[in-house]
């Protein structure tokens, strides 16, 4: 189990990105959450396996690629302090 932590920078904000990370997570093992931040980045924190993470992220970036200029991730351990996959505000 790993944690992914991603960056995305574009026009990633007011196009809803939260709520389609969201809804694709649904369909994939992971826990986490994904925000808005004020400098118009989009945070988003992920748990599950490398596998799983991969295919979310790829299906995310396949629906929203069109407005993701750049991403950066971290990878760490899973902390498993995640119930769900929710937007947090």
């Amino acid at each position: 189990m790993e944690q992914r932590e991603v960056y995305f920078s574009g026009r990633v904000q007011g196009v809803g990105f939260r709520y389609t990370a969201r809804h694709i997570a649904a369909r994939f093992p992971v826990e986490g959450f994904v925000r808005n931040l004020p400098d118009g980045r989009v945070l988003l924190v992920a748990e599950g396996t490398g596998e799983a993470l991969d295919a979310y992220l790829s299906t995310l970036e396949a629906e929203m690629g069109r407005y993701i200029e750049s991403k950066a991730a971290a990878v760490r351990p899973a902390t498993g302090e995640f119930n769900g996959f929710v937007v947090r505000h």
